[in-house]
């Protein structure tokens, strides 16, 4: 039984513009391989001790691998819940 125990750098948004990030150390609590059209990939679910809790493909959460993260995705939603239009 392997009993290391493996982090990753928090990636969520700790403002409504999108451009600063949580960064705590995140645990991985466990892996998994979910199933895509281009083969398997390794997910995990990850939490921060701030209460981030994220699910997703490991890719997702390297902000080394990521493009350019500092601009809003129009599909990021703001405080009040609502979804934000992509910015011009």
């Amino acid at each position: 039984m392997d009993a290391s125990v493996v982090f990753l750098d928090c990636p969520a948004y700790m403002n409504s513009r999108g451009t600063i990030r949580c960064g705590l150390p995140a645990e991985v609590e466990y892996l998994y391989s979910m199933q895509s059209t281009d083969g398997p990939l390794e997910s995990a679910k990850i939490r921060c001790p701030r209460g981030h809790c994220f699910n997703g493909p490991i890719e997702t959460f390297d902000r080394e691998r990521q493009p350019d993260t500092s601009v809003p995705s129009a599909h990021r939603r703001d405080q009040a819940g609502a979804a934000r239009p992509p910015r011009p």
